[in-house]
């Protein structure tokens, strides 16, 4: 019998949320309350996160945020910071039970084993993707999906991003860099490092495409049936809590 996960498509909502449902539906899979879970979203407005022991006021210009409409907010999983564009990027998480066939005690292996479901997707679509150590995807060398990962009460947690399409100019607008003298610079080096589906395939792959490939990724990598689940009444409660009281304070943001 194949194994059967929940599969969440949770659309678009502020970082905020986002990041307090990622932590809902861990606890309800720590309380056995629902199954092991795939979750794609995105984010709006576009938003700024920082890994969990990173310092807000380093890693971002928080003026630029501002000016520009984009949130700011800590993940609880490591990992630096990221520029989450609202059309340029699709973000997944996985929460898995912590003695699941998929992980194991080596972050490393389970990274590349989690991944698998996203290299697959993406060649699906036609996109040449690798696993590239520690946890990234590349195409042709150049990174198109960047993932962090943490464990707790017995789940592992992996999120991470697929770009649509990128703007290294507006990823450097809202993240602080050393000094003004090497903007261009990185910028360059982004463009040079950095790829998308849009940039690979040479056009535009919409949402709904570039998830039905990742879901078909994910359930041939990992040998599991996805059916279309809802957020249950514990993990809207609970994720409307740890966002009013966790990540939309300036107490958790700002606490490095």
């Amino acid at each position: 019998m194949v194994e059967e996960w929940r599969l969440l498509n949770t659309g678009l909502n502020d970082a905020f949320y986002n990041m307090a449902l990622d932590e809902a539906i861990v606890i309800a899979r720590s309380r056995g309350i629902v199954p092991n879970t795939l979750r794609f979203f995105r984010w709006e407005p576009s938003a700024v996160s920082i890994g969990y022991f990173q310092s807000m006021e380093e890693e971002v210009d928080i003026n630029a945020c501002d000016r520009l409409g984009i949130n700011y907010v800590r993940r609880r999983t490591g990992g630096g910071a990221v520029y989450h564009d609202r059309d340029g990027e699709l973000t997944y998480s996985l929460i898995i039970n912590e003695d699941h066939r998929l992980i194991s005690r080596d972050f490393q292996k389970t990274y590349e084993t989690l991944c698998s479901g996203l290299v697959r997707g993406l060649r699906l679509l036609g996109v040449p993707a690798e696993f590239k150590p520690i946890n990234d995807i590349v195409v042709n060398g150049r990174k198109i999906s960047g993932n962090a990962q943490t464990r707790g009460m017995n789940v592992v947690h992996q999120h991470g991003t697929i770009l649509r399409d990128v703007n290294p100019a507006l990823m450097f607008t809202v993240l602080r860099i050393p000094s003004e003298k090497i903007r261009d610079k990185m910028i360059k080096s982004a463009e040079e490092r950095v790829t998308s589906i849009k940039r690979y395939l040479g056009r535009d792959v919409s949402f709904e495409e570039l998830t039905d490939a990742l879901i078909r990724g994910f359930r041939e990598s990992f040998d599991i049936e996805l059916l279309p689940g809802e957020i249950t009444d514990f993990e809207k409660q609970t994720a409307n809590k740890l966002n009013k009281e966790k990540y939309s304070t300036r107490e958790w943001n700002f606490r490095r």
